[in-house]
């Protein structure tokens, strides 16, 4: 994993959802979710048919939505983006599959606004995940996953509490504002 700063400004993107297989894992908390995300990447024949990928806005599908967690896959696209969010208090985890992705965060002083640097220099961090990593969260975290390479990527989701919707957020020079909530029923 390469971690770097880099000031950056960015674009909210829109989610959309499809249908849904059935695999059932248990998952709770970051370390579950991480082995849960593990795990289905290692069952490549249940999910690589149906990878697709869209230009103009990331791919999305639903693997599972069960009691307590759900599951998506991903395709990304050179240049394709989150912008920045978090998960209304689901944690989190993903694994790259195929590709590379960068994970934005903003760092607490930046987001904050506050702290010994000036607002203007909101700095972004910025790691690096390439197939076979994987990334865990709490339900708290705020970030933006980027495909920043020249190739297609794909990765495997997991949220618990499954999503109830998403806070989206913009980057300004005094750190992270909110811009919208999303939520799962009406708006993916």
């Amino acid at each position: 994993m390469l971690i770097y700063w880099q000031p950056i400004n960015y674009q909210v993107d829109r989610i959309t959802s499809l249908s849904h297989i059935d695999v059932t894992y248990p998952a709770a908390d970051i370390a579950s979710l991480a082995q849960v995300v593990r795990s289905v990447a290692a069952s490549r024949p249940r999910w690589a048919g149906l990878v697709r990928y869209r230009s103009g806005e990331r791919w999305y599908q639903r693997l599972d939505q069960a009691e307590g967690h759900e599951l998506w896959l991903l395709s990304w696209l050179p240049g394709q983006r989150t912008g920045f969010h978090d998960h209304l208090g689901s944690a989190g985890a993903f694994a790259v599959v195929g590709g590379e992705l960068q994970e934005h965060t903003v760092p607490a002083v930046s987001a904050a606004g506050r702290g010994p640097e000036p607002a203007a220099a909101a700095r972004v961090a910025v790691a690096t995940f390439a197939t076979g990593q994987v990334r865990a969260f709490g339900p708290r975290h705020v970030h933006e996953v980027v495909n920043g390479s020249t190739e297609p990527a794909v990765s495997i989701h997991a949220y618990s509490p499954s999503l109830a919707g998403m806070r989206r957020y913009q980057l300004t020079p005094a750190g992270l504002a909110l811009a919208a909530v999303e939520m799962a029923e009406e708006n993916w």
